[in-house]
């Protein structure tokens, strides 16, 4: 069969395109694919023609090898449009770890977490949430809600611990301010509305298109930036849009036309293509997690990352979001209450997904924070909007202890909240810095507007 040759303008009504594809976007993607496929043709075929009659002369005129390169790049650079969504990254630099981000929305209450044992001020203040006789010990004389006894393994590992009283004077007790500023590492005019983890992923270096990914269907804030982060539910989920039956075809058409056209463009879409081959490649057979382990919840989410870092994605920094935490009211502190389950659905979470890596978990960071605290005092047998939440921290490498960073106790308290021991930059920065192996100088790059000062976090 002869094949149709394109010329523009092309038309989505035209008959030609429609044999191409039944999605119009798609045939004319394939049609400039197949145009450019001629024009290059057709002057790689002037190029040996001229090239033979320069060499024939040796009189120096003629179309050169470096003018046609330069032309045939420039004809396929006037095709680049957006029609795949680019990543600025390589497949060339070595893996250092994983760091994942958990977000708890709501605002977490951290003393239902973690708290002083026996307190006389949480004796008055809240003699309805003081935590269960299920509580584990920890270090310098606090203990942990028993909904974290899934972790107790890694907890007598040393390689899970707690900060508490974790703040920043920029948060508010906005859910959606506090949130905002959790996830961009200051306020949006101090980052121009740049996530943390984004910022971090410049100092890291280049990776693979999955250097930096969040689980779930919006992307969020703290990967906003310049690295073109994935935002994936499941690693099935990741593939081109349009029909199946002509997705192979679309994938060659974008492929040539952003292969040999020496533009910036050509690294971000083949970085995409890649990205796409390996969530092709490892979803093709379901993902069978290691014997006895089992997600569910929020653990599905986990599961993903799991999928992708043990089939080698390379990943750098990852987000988890999880909700339900805007405890107000029915918040219960022992088995059986509201914020105990969720604790626990966490905590399991967690022991699956480090369980599920195995060895590979040496490499892996999990820092799990919230956009607040809570008041001490509890109302109505919850709490309110408050500050100097906790910061969790489950590792590959050992940490310095189980209760990590300042704390100076409850006897004054901050307008009714937990005082800031210890900024929240500076937990994340440090947490990041131990993981990565970065410099002071770098992790300061990360926050505008904050004096990044380490917390020895790690053993």
């Amino acid at each position: 069969m002869e094949k149709t040759v394109y010329s523009y303008p092309l038309h989505p009504d035209c008959p030609d395109l429609r044999r191409l594809a039944d999605n119009p976007a798609e045939a004319v993607l394939r049609a400039e694919a197949d145009v450019v496929a001629a024009e290059n043709a057709a002057e790689r075929d002037r190029y040996l023609r001229l090239e033979a009659e320069e060499e024939a002369q040796q009189d120096g005129r003629g179309v050169t090898r470096r003018t046609f390169v330069a032309g045939a790049a420039a004809t396929a650079t006037a095709l680049a449009t957006s029609q795949f969504v680019s990543t600025q990254a390589s497949f060339a630099a070595t893996p250092t770890g994983t760091l994942i981000h958990v977000f708890l929305y709501g605002g977490l209450d951290g003393l239902s977490l973690v708290a002083p044992d026996g307190d006389p001020v949480l004796a008055r203040a809240r003699p309805d949430l003081l935590l269960g006789n299920d509580s584990l010990p920890l270090s310098r004389g606090f203990k942990l809600t028993g909904a974290f006894a899934p972790l107790e393994k890694w907890l007598r590992a040393g390689q899970l611990g707690f900060v508490p009283a974790v703040s920043d004077e920029r948060l508010s007790r906005s859910h959606f301010q506090a949130a905002d500023a959790c996830n961009l590492g200051g306020l949006p005019g101090e980052t121009g509305g740049r996530g943390w983890l984004d910022s971090l992923v410049d100092a890291l270096g280049k990776g693979t298109a999955f250097r930096s990914v969040g689980i779930g269907s919006t992307l969020p804030r703290s990967l906003v930036g310049t690295n073109g982060a994935l935002s994936l539910n499941s690693v099935g989920s990741l593939r081109l849009n349009g029909n199946e039956k002509y997705r192979a075809a679309t994938e060659k058409a974008i492929r040539g036309l952003f292969t040999g056209i020496n533009h910036p463009v050509e690294e971000a879409v083949q970085s995409g293509l890649g990205a796409l081959a390996t969530a092709q490649k490892l979803a093709a057979k379901p993902y069978q997690p290691a014997d006895g382990v089992e997600y569910t919840g929020v653990g599905n989410s986990f599961k993903q990352l799991a999928q992708l870092i043990k089939g080698g994605a390379n990943v750098r920094v990852a987000t988890v979001g999880m909700g339900g935490y805007d405890t107000h009211e029915n918040q219960g502190t022992r088995e059986g209450g509201q914020l105990y389950r969720r604790l626990n659905e966490l905590a399991g979470a967690l022991a699956a997904f480090f369980t599920d890596l195995g060895d590979r978990a040496a490499d892996v960071t999990v820092m799990v924070s919230s956009e607040f605290g809570r008041r001490v005092a509890s109302n109505s047998g919850g709490t309110d909007h408050g500050h100097g939440g906790v910061v969790t921290i489950l590792s590959g490498r050992k940490l310095a202890g189980s209760l990590l960073g300042n704390w100076d106790g409850l006897d004054k308290l901050d307008s009714g909240d937990v005082p800031e021991y210890n900024n929240m930059f500076n937990v994340y920065g440090s947490v990041a810095q131990g993981r990565f192996g970065l410099t002071v100088a770098e992790v300061d790059k990360i926050f505008p507007r904050q004096k990044y000062t380490p917390i020895k976090l790690y053993a």
